[in-house]
């Protein structure tokens, strides 16, 4: 295979491809596991692009990929090797007190949101902390590794809330779940939320804005050493879905601005085994972005840290369905769940926690039968 044409300039991203349910029967070297998984593959579809369109697309085999990429020049090569060994390294397991979540099989965060406002529970728990809680304790019995508890809604253009009556809604629910046992995260943009929610017992700091929000929010996690995720959304400031510039390739792109943010976390202190990433489905993104970061999620494995996705109840759904209301896109959101675990997503955060843990258990039984076929 002759990559010859690939600029000495170019930037590029890995694709696990070529998916099969065991590498027994297989050539030595013929197939990578995808982490610590269930997932196997047999080709790496890497996209090169010089400034910002793509120059090359090619799908090159596992087996003999050091020596195909071995033609590439030196830093190209280089780049290459390593998004191979990030896509195989095994992801570490969250260590969260007396909770630890593991990355051999996806696991499911459940969406606990405390807001007048959000897009499809808004309203639902505000108000009445107790109720929230036994709502997310309902959501651990049901198989969710971790509630993500939000008090301030991130939908188009809502409203900018104070970050002390954040912290007021969201705090004694959190309280109440760690005193449980839960395991918490929270969803929120401000470092003094991150604080206040870390001091009521939150394990994971969850932000939309990767921590470009509020210019404390680094120190904080970092000091704290904490678990944190990181979304992409275009704008950091108060409407992460502000994108008057689109995407020249929005799975190149969203990566581009992911790899940049876990690099700054990793300076800053952060070590790469308590990050995770977000693609953002949704945000400032339109159908046909977010339809190719769906079909491109296996490419953020490049990243080396595990992956979250969310689709549950999004726009995405809908538009696909006749309009389906939010109450109405249970279907698409087991699929999207179903989807994002056999493109290698180690999360998914939902609303239907019940059905999606049901949908992940079958998803792990296929897999455990593919890889004990003979």
């Amino acid at each position: 295979m002759n990559l010859s044409h690939i600029p000495a300039d170019a930037r590029f991203t890995l694709k696990p491809t070529w998916f099969v349910p065991s590498p027994i029967g297989l050539p030595d070297g013929a197939a990578a596991r995808m982490g610590n998984g269930l997932i196997w593959f047999q080709g790496y579809e890497l996209t090169a692009r010089r400034d910002g369109a793509r120059a090359v697309r090619v799908t090159i085999p596992v087996e003999g990929f050091a020596d195909i990429v071995a033609r590439l020049p030196d830093a190209l090569a280089e780049r290459a090797h390593r998004l191979a060994a990030h896509i195989s390294a095994p992801r570490p397991p969250l260590a969260l007190g007396d909770r630890t979540i593991r990355f051999d099989a996806p696991q499911v965060m459940a969406i606990l949101n405390v807001t007048p406002d959000s897009f499809s529970d808004g309203g639902k728990h505000i108000g009445d902390p107790q109720a929230a809680a036994d709502t997310g304790f309902a959501m651990a019995a049901a198989g969710a590794a971790l509630v993500d508890v939000g008090g301030e809604s991130t939908r188009p253009r809502a409203a900018r809330l104070w970050e002390g009556d954040e912290i007021a809604r969201i705090v004694p629910v959190i309280e109440r779940l760690a005193a449980a046992g839960v395991p918490v995260s929270v969803d929120t943009r401000k470092a003094a939320v991150m604080e206040a929610a870390l001091a009521a017992g939150a394990k994971i700091v969850n932000d939309v804005s990767a921590l470009r929000h509020d210019p404390r929010s680094m120190e904080v996690v970092a000091a704290a050493g904490c678990p944190v995720i990181l979304m992409h959304a275009p704008s950091a400031g108060d409407d992460p879905h502000d994108n008057p510039a689109g995407y020249a390739d929005v799975v190149s792109d969203v990566f581009d601005m992911l790899e940049e943010r876990v690099e700054a976390c990793v300076a800053a202190g952060i070590g790469r085994e308590r990050i995770m990433v977000d693609p953002g489905l949704g945000f400032g993104k339109g159908l046909a972005d977010n339809l190719a970061l769906v079909n491109g999620l296996a490419a953020f494995q490049g990243l080396g840290v595990p992956l979250l996705f969310a689709g549950s109840r999004k726009r995405l759904i809908g538009a696909l369905s006749n309009e389906a209301p939010v109450s109405e896109r249970l279907g698409g959101s087991i699929a999207l769940a179903f989807r994002a675990a056999q493109q290698g997503a180690q999360m998914v955060r939902v609303h239907d926690v019940k059905e999606s843990v049901q949908a992940l258990h079958l998803w792990r039984g296929l897999a455990d039968a593919g890889l004990s076929a003979v």
